[in-house]
């Protein structure tokens, strides 16, 4: 065995900058290309921003202005401004900053003092420049590597701070800002502090009303079944209402940070409101019926809330205050006392409530004798050896470190030679299959008891576990991987229906997906490209000049497993599905899964139509190149 030294010289000390662009996904977690909403660069904008927000908190300016042109971020506050004699080192030195002091800022959310050193060492340019008093001072950087300083000089700006700030495109390759996650980001901002104004790039954004118009917000896409309540304390907010969607939906905020993972501020909140109900209508509710449907939002504000990470997505276990109560008890008290009395004045949304919460008791009841016998069916058909290949590692295999076991994957497959390429291509750490057999049923305005009593629908949910809670997840990407042509387009539409109509819990957390492959393969004698688009077809083309072979893949079983092994890798491409806020789920799937309109079926002609044209290159001068797929694919 070779023998590894271990001295002096292995031992290296990195300085602030090299730090965070060596281990990034410390700083700002997943890097992405801005395709997703919770992608690094949104971190970083976010980082910039917070620090507005504290000013505006601690009662200086009430604007922030945010600009994103072609990648570049200008961010403008009228706050205090950074000391003049401390610019340089408030985005340079690593634990230096304002929030160390909580007579400066007693409720902040930036309390590590990593936030804008991040953003600085993650940034082919940044620059910061502070307005104090008629004065100013600024200086910029290249990737945490100061390029020039200014002296202290006389200013007419108006107090406050200004940070521009150009990301990395070698460590966030091929970013995008996408406006909506801009939008939505700067809108959470809003609903937590009334009267703040963000513009961005001209567009303004406020709010009246706090959580009451982010929950209104909610209602114009989903029917609430009473009033929402909103309920205002001293540091603490909350707005609920029910809705007739399946699961739960919450948003959670601390100090004005969207706690995306929740933490023990929700949970509180969900516990304080079961015991909340069952004392107020004296009847020992399951917890499960009440919460049922339930749309909430809370946000509190505490000094020095301790996160989970950096990047402040979960909030752990705290006291308000250096000798107040736990944030447990805190809200627990104040749901119990404000709700109850809520009801109390209010008896038409009481009954509401009431009705709301039996009618889930007996949904619940209602299937609880057909789960049994699903349960048992789901044991005859021998899961694990006919429908599902699973892998090693799961998302609650618990000994094994977390960027492990987010790695699993489900892929969910139809057909026999589909299944057999990717198993055969997969890793079997992290990559399981499950083999649908045929169209799976069309699930829209039906009662969960269907996906019990269907054998298909049944048994796909107990491969993902997800019976009886969503916390049971054993994998963290769930892929639905089928054809690129009609009937596989039919049934990546019915298995979205059935996601977004009984778990969208599941989408809205990020575990969906859609497998991406390749269209195209174009290959010579020396070179082989597979392409996902026209585009890159006619790039391949090009690079490989002469007449190439081009063959057009029109199933997943008709690519070999050695091919595969190259789409679910490293490189492998997935498309998120993402339930945005004003998403209105019921009417999109009303409008494809439901009964036949004309509108419908002349999206649906036009639409099809455009799709056959580019799959068979009608118009294309290269399109007689294109072969059928050799008889290589292996069932």
């Amino acid at each position: 065995m070779t023998q590894v030294s271990y001295t002096e010289e292995n031992i290296r000390s990195l300085d602030w900058k090299e730090h965070i662009r060596m281990r990034p996904g410390m700083y700002i977690g997943k890097l992405g290309d801005g395709s997703a909403p919770d992608d690094g660069i949104y971190v970083l904008l976010k980082e910039v921003i917070d620090n507005a927000i504290d000013e505006y908190v601690m009662g200086f300016g009430n604007t922030i202005e945010v600009e994103i042109k072609e990648g570049k971020v200008t961010v403008r506050d009228y706050g205090r401004g950074i000391p003049l004699g401390k610019v340089v080192e408030c985005v340079s030195r690593i634990n230096t900053g304002g929030k160390y002091d909580s007579k400066a800022f007693k409720k902040s959310v930036g309390l590590n003092g990593v936030g804008t050193k991040a953003v600085n060492a993650l940034s082919d340019h940044f620059m910061v420049a502070a307005f104090r008093e008629g004065k100013s001072k600024d200086a910029s950087f290249t990737k945490g590597d100061k390029l020039d300083e200014s002296r202290i000089k006389k200013s007419g700006e108006k107090d406050g701070t200004l940070v521009v700030f150009q990301p990395d495109a070698s460590v966030f390759k091929n970013y995008k800002f996408q406006a909506e996650y801009v939008e939505r980001q700067l809108w959470h901002y809003a609903y937590l502090n009334t009267g703040l104004k963000l513009k961005f790039n001209g567009k303004t954004i406020a709010s009246k009303n706090g959580l009451l118009d982010l929950l209104e917000t909610k209602a114009k896409t989903e029917t609430l079944r009473y009033p929402i309540v909103h309920l205002k304390g001293e540091d603490i907010e909350i707005a609920l209402s029910h809705g007739n969607h399946y699961g739960e939906e919450y948003y959670a905020f601390v100090n004005g940070q969207f706690t995306t993972q929740g933490g023990t501020h929700q949970n509180a909140f969900k516990d304080a409101v079961v015991k909340t109900v069952r004392e107020f209508y004296g009847k020992q509710y399951d917890a499960r019926d009440i919460r049922a449907s339930i749309i909430a939002a809370i946000s509190v504000r505490v000094e020095e809330p301790v996160f989970e990470s950096q990047t402040k997505t979960k909030l752990g276990s705290m006291n308000i205050g250096p000798e107040g109560p736990t944030i447990s008890t805190f809200i627990g008290n104040f749901v119990r006392k404000e709700l109850n009395d809520f009801l109390h004045r209010e008896p038409a949304i009481a009954d509401a409530l009431k009705a709301r919460i039996t009618q889930s008791e007996r949904e619940r009841k209602e299937i609880a004798g057909i789960k049994k016998l699903a349960n048992e069916r789901a044991k005859k058909a021998n899961l694990h050896n006919k429908k599902l290949r699973d892998c090693r590692v799961h998302l609650t295999s618990k000994k094994i470190p977390l960027e492990e076991r987010e790695r699993s994957t489900i892929f969910i497959t139809e057909g026999d030679s589909a299944s057999g390429s990717i198993t055969k291509a997969r890793d079997v750490r992290y990559q399981a299959v499950f083999s649908l057999r045929g169209k799976p049923l069309n699930c829209f305005g039906m009662t969960k008891k269907i996906v019990y009593q269907n054998e298909e629908l049944n048994l796909l949910q107990h491969a993902l576990d997800i019976e009886d809670d969503l916390e049971n997840l054993r994998y963290n990407r769930v892929v639905i991987a089928t054809d690129a042509d009609v009937d596989g387009m039919h049934i990546r539409l019915l298995l979205l229906t059935f996601f977004l109509q009984f778990f969208p819990d599941l989408v809205r957390e990020g575990h969906l997906y859609i497998l991406e492959t390749p269209l195209f393969r174009v290959r010579d004698k020396k070179q082989t490209f597979y392409c996902y688009d026209e585009q890159e077809r006619r790039d391949a083309v090009e690079r490989l000049r002469g007449k190439p072979e081009i063959t057009r893949f029109k199933g997943l079983g008709e690519i070999s497993p050695q091919e595969f092994g190259d789409f679910i890798g490293d490189d492998i491409r997935l498309e998120q599905v993402h339930l945005h806020e004003d998403t209105n789920v019921e009417k999109i799937l009303s409008y494809f899964m439901g009964k036949n309109t004309p509108q419908r079926q002349s999206f649906i002609i036009d639409h099809l139509k455009l799709e056959v044209d580019r799959a068979e290159g009608n118009g294309d001068p290269d399109r007689a190149e294109i072969q059928p797929v050799e008889a290589e694919a292996e069932a």
